[in-house]
């Protein structure tokens, strides 16, 4: 359990994660260890929910689960594989049989149809080896009688994928599954075999079908309720999909499952009129247990970084202690920022005053539920309302206040009370009340204890909150000035992103010395003569306290030139308005390397061993418009080796690559991990002999030049370079071995140069 409030505060308690990737994880308990299996062969286990240490992962003929001697998944399942024409594995789920055996349902398909086979694969021991019993269920053979007797239809009948199996209170076997196409479909087992009892076909639809993109399904029973709770995952699974864990419930385990409206979740399908994977039909039912979000950290709060939250967090399956009660959710999410990378994470899970499961905010770090004091739960929280949506959208957290006399005051209005123990009731204009429990969390951004709640309505919309370490007015508007920054204002070419707001609603209003150059916004107008020094001046309001906070900031002459390091002997700006570059280890942040200098193109120039590199100022760019020219001499060509990187986050940069992946046949290229650019020059640079690298960008329009030859030239490449803050480097990046080479004459320029300007260069 988490330590008290205060003590928290004092000396808060380090919690320690240790994490791992399974997409669609599926839980089993065996002895005191937890396992969860996925997609893609992947599997990874924990004892206490917390630390996860990696079992295997990836469709391979090494991946242990098979392998056994000669045999490995490729032959165990070659049948599965021809069937599906797929060479990967969908989500597993593992149950353990009366006879004491592990029964793994594993399932393939194609992909871009439902044509798939669910089969069933035995093992002695929990981690394997695993040996194939056989297809059970196999889905797609279009024009052709499927497995209730009639031609299959994918609007109506089960892609054969996503298994779970359960046994309900009465020790009966069943397995729910399917995925899109005809919906999630339950089929009664015979628990000596694990087979399905014949005459079935697919079994009962339980809800879906016309495409709905609904799938995921896990069936949980609560002693606590006497009821079954049906887990589904709407929407689209990838980072802009929309996934989100909803719920329904039933007091059968093959239903009917009604969500918090009693809506019969059996007539829930998407609407045959309209085009595939139609999300409106589906988005007004289940409860809705959570979605993307975000408990966004604002200028002001404790800690680092952007909050702590999740995109498209789905797929779940859930466990519940016998011994303690305890209820889990476990399930995969993505991250704000961080693309398609995805990890485990568990959630306790907590029955409201009707019955329905409401979701931690914070994941599990131990904690139990407890008797709360009111004075421990009124203050300031961040708020997050999942609406009913299926959306990209990450629904971000709004300042609000849980006041000693009952009422919400800040980005939303209305009461609170303080229910038994633990419980709370939330009431909101236009909603009927919201019912959930007080407990305790971690707040991972601020490393501290925080108290939340989460509570859903009868509409089945879920309500987050954490708290806020209490704080006086002063406080906050001292805080926000501390860390109010506009990064590196010595050069600025673009519009300025002024923030308006802080913790806790505190207000930043802005003024100008000269709104011709910078308005009060943060339009920049650059000088066409000359440089202009403008003095930005913010007022920090909360309530009836203000603090305010200046910055010097210098516009640059239009289109001029930012940034020239020259690596005459050293990594200075010889331009003199930025600082010199700082040798970094084997990637952008990791300490040690080493830099040496040589003759070079003009002068000295850099030495790069494979193993260091150069982390440049922030801010070397910061619009749309700009420029890059260097002189490089490789000695050797590495794919995804970069020369010249820079970042707004760590899924939106800029990499120039001697040598580029194999989408561009290991051709020198200009790359972006925003929106996966590949701008491939169709010849690489030599090894051993200098060529000038450059690329132009203005407002998505590009340009990359070898030796003064434009060898690329195209549209749309990504705005990344939106803010001041742009993070820079030369030789590595966060993920690949560094560059291994020479560079010289390293030059930034604020405006995109035209073909004379860059064969200028070359001639210098």
């Amino acid at each position: 359990m988490l330590p008290s409030l205060a003590a928290a505060q004092a000396a808060p308690t380090p919690i320690v994660f240790q994490n791992a990737a399974v997409h669609d994880p599926s839980v089993i308990k065996v002895d005191d260890m937890f396992y969860v299996f996925g997609s893609h062969l992947a599997a990874a286990k924990s004892r206490d929910l917390m630390k996860w240490q990696q079992v295997s992962d990836g469709v391979t003929a090494s991946n242990p689960l098979f392998l056994n001697g000669a045999s490995n998944v490729f032959t165990e399942l070659a049948e599965t594989f021809s069937w599906a024409q797929s060479s990967t594995l969908w989500a597993a789920d593992v149950k353990r049989m009366p006879d004491g055996k592990f029964y793994m349902y594993y399932n393939a398909c194609k992909g871009d149809s439902p044509r798939s086979a669910l089969g069933i694969a035995v093992a002695n021991n929990i981690e394997g080896p695993y040996v194939d019993k056989g297809i059970i269920l196999k889905s797609g053979m279009w024009g052709q009688p499927s497995h209730d007797g009639t031609i299959y239809d994918a609007l109506k009948h089960p892609n054969a994928v996503d298994p779970h199996v359960f046994s309900d209170r009465a020790g009966k076997l069943w397995m729910v599954y399917g995925s899109y196409s005809g919906g999630i479909f339950i089929l009664a087992l015979n628990p000596s075999t694990g087979m399905p009892l014949p005459g079935q076909g697919y079994g009962k639809r339980l809800m879906g079908g016309n495409h709905a993109r609904i799938e995921g399904a896990y069936v949980m029973y609560s002693p606590a309720t006497s009821h079954y709770y049906l887990f589904t995952s709407f929407g689209g699974l990838d980072s802009t999909g929309g996934y989100n864990m909803r719920v329904a419930r039933s007091l059968n385990p093959d239903g009917p499952y009604v969500d918090a409206q009693g809506n019969d979740m059996a007539a829930v399908r998407s609407d045959p009129t309209k085009p595939l994977f139609d999300d409106a039909s589906i988005a007004p039912y289940g409860v809705k247990l959570m979605g993307s979000f975000l408990f966004e950290r604002s200028l002001g709060d404790t800690g680092t970084g952007i909050g702590t939250g999740y995109v498209s967090p789905g797929h779940n399956s859930a466990y519940v202690d016998p011994a303690s009660g305890k209820h889990f959710l476990i399930f995969h999410a993505r991250f704000p920022e961080r693309g398609e990378q995805h990890e485990i994470r568990t959630h306790q899970l907590f029955m409201n005053a009707d019955g329905w499961p409401v979701v931690a905010p914070r994941r599990y770090t131990g904690e139990t539920l407890g008797a709360v004091r009111r004075e421990f739960v009124q203050g300031d929280y961040m708020l997050v309302n999942h609406g009913k949506d299926i959306s990209a959208t990450i629904k971000k957290s709004q300042p609000i206040a849980l006041n000693a006399d009952g009422t919400i005051t800040g980005a939303v209005g209305g009461s609170w009370l303080l229910t038994g123990s633990n419980g709370i009731e939330i009431r909101l204009p236009g909603a009927s009340p919201y019912k959930g429990v007080f407990i305790n969390g971690w707040d991972e951004t601020a490393k501290s204890p925080a108290m939340t709640f989460s509570a859903v309505s009868r509409e089945g919309i879920s309500l987050f909150g954490s708290r806020l370490p209490p704080r006086t007015e002063a406080q906050v508007v001292n805080a926000v000035a501390a860390e109010l920054s506009l990064g590196n204002t010595s050069a600025v070419t673009a519009n300025l992103a002024l923030p308006t707001r802080g913790t806790r609603g505190a207000v930043i209003t802005w003024t100008s010395s000269n709104p011709a150059v910078i308005s009060n916004t943060g339009v920049v107008t650059s000088p066409a003569n000359g440089d202009v020094n403008v003095t930005l001046t913010a007022r920090i309001a909360k309530g009836n306290t203000v603090v305010t906070k200046t910055f010097a900031v210098t516009v640059r002459k239009a289109g001029g030139l930012l940034a020239h390091y020259t690596f005459d002997g050293n990594l200075a700006d010889a331009n003199g308005i930025f600082g010199a570059g700082s040798v970094t280890g084997n990637r952008i942040d990791a300490p040690g390397g080493s830099i040496a200098f040589e003759a070079g193109v003009k002068g000295r120039a850099a030495v790069f061993d494979g193993a260091s590199g150069v982390r440049l100022p922030n801010g070397l760019i910061a619009s749309q418009n700009y420029s890059v020219a260097l002189w490089l001499k490789p000695a050797a060509l590495t794919a995804f080796s970069t020369t010249f990187f820079g970042a707004r986050t760590t899924e939106s940069w800029v990499s120039l690559l001697p040598m580029g992946h194999g989408g561009v046949g290991g051709a020198s290229m200009l790359w972006s991990g925003t929106a996966w650019y590949d701008a491939g020059l169709g010849m690489t640079i030599p090894v051993g002999r200098w060529s000038h690298v450059a690329f132009t960008v203005r407002n998505g329009a590009v340009n990359v030049y070898v030796d003064g030859s434009k060898r690329f030239s195209g549209a749309g490449f990504p705005n990344v370079f939106t803010g001041t803050s742009g993070v820079f480097a030369l030789g590595v990046n966060w993920w690949d071995a560094p560059y291994r080479g020479a560079m010289d004459d390293l030059r930034i320029y604020g405006s995109a140069l035209s073909d004379a300007d860059i064969a200028a260069l070359v001639r210098q």
